[in-house]
């Protein structure tokens, strides 16, 4: 549990740090959000990724949709560590985590809050469902089959905040 306490606030630390800077208001010639839309799009599709686009009706705006993959980590069939093992696994799983972080190929992840099959969720920000199968099932927790794998491609906003 320190552990996990440690990770937390390394990432809030880290969530504090990353403050935007104050840009100059752009030219009225600038302010297209379909140009910066379009260069986003462009951007993703030459990296690989799954996009698409559509303007909302009531705003205007374009909302540029973009195809993540959400892995879940479900009970696995190997769940008889002993405490120490257990505390070393969870260890090298925070570590997986944080690496997917600061490589840039997880945007969020953490447990759920009840005792289900389902133990948590990752959110990759990877090209390939094949890549993110890949990434996940480096997971030390998922290597010692303590936990499995299931990904499902997920469809969300680019620039939209959690809530």
């Amino acid at each position: 549990m320190e552990q996990v306490n440690k990770v937390f606030w390394i990432l809030l630390i880290l969530l504090a740090s990353c403050k935007q800077q104050e840009t100059p208001a752009p030219k009225e010639e600038e302010k297209s959000t379909e140009k910066s839309m379009a260069e986003i799009k462009a951007q993703l599709v030459e990296k690989g990724y799954q996009t698409f686009d559509y303007v909302d009706e009531e705003t205007k705006d374009t909302i540029l949709m973009q195809q993540y993959f959400m892995a879940f980590l479900k009970n696995g069939p190997n769940r008889e560590q002993t405490k120490p093992e257990l505390d070393s696994l969870q260890l090298l799983h925070l570590k997986h985590l944080e690496r997917m972080y600061v490589e840039g190929y997880a945007d969020i992840s953490g447990p759920f809050g009840d005792d289900g099959d389902i133990r948590g969720v990752t959110i990759y920000n990877v090209p390939t469902l094949r890549k993110a199968d890949s990434l996940a099932n480096l997971d030390p927790m998922v290597k010692a089959g303590r936990l499995i794998i299931e990904v499902h491609p997920w469809w969300a906003a680019k620039g939209y905040p959690l809530r």
